[in-house]
């Protein structure tokens, strides 16, 4: 069970993940040790699962990132999400409703590594139809997580 703590600290490494300790304590006005523990507790039981960069738009302009649609056998999802899981250039792997069974967000450096990881996907056993969709601009990415309370 989260409290009005580890919201706060939550939210302050969500908007800057490199934040030092010192900083969220003071900001949160509680000792550093308390936080400190919070994270490693946080961090234990799993509710931070990782730190990461988000690239600046110079760097993300520079790839080329698509939504590929999958319609599949239902009944081998998991196994099509496990297989999707182990292909480097699929960064997410979604369950959606709706007329397509799975989006998946594919990275790539050039559009013919999309269209290798394109093929290789419509390959997967149990995937009936494959359409993607190509970012050509970001028009607006919080990229934050979900509000916590």
């Amino acid at each position: 069970m989260l409290d009005d703590l580890d919201h706060g600290i939550l939210r302050l490494l969500a908007d800057d993940a490199r934040m030092p300790i010192a900083n969220v304590a003071r900001r949160l006005r509680v000792a550093r040790s308390t936080v400190q523990a919070r994270l490693a507790r946080l961090e234990a039981d799993g509710t931070i699962a990782g730190y990461t960069v988000r690239l600046g738009p110079g760097v993300a302009a520079e790839q080329v990132h698509a939504h590929v649609s999958l319609v599949v056998d239902v009944r081998r999802v998991d196994t099509i999400i496990t297989a999707l899981g182990t292909v480097p250039d699929v960064r997410t792997i979604y369950t959606v409703s709706g007329p397509v069974d799975i989006v998946a967000v594919v990275r790539t450096a050039t559009p013919a590594e999309l269209d290798a990881v394109i093929d290789r996907v419509a390959r997967i056993p149990g995937v009936e139809r494959v359409q993607s969709s190509i970012v050509l601009r970001t028009a607006l990415d919080r990229d934050d997580p979900p509000p916590l309370a």
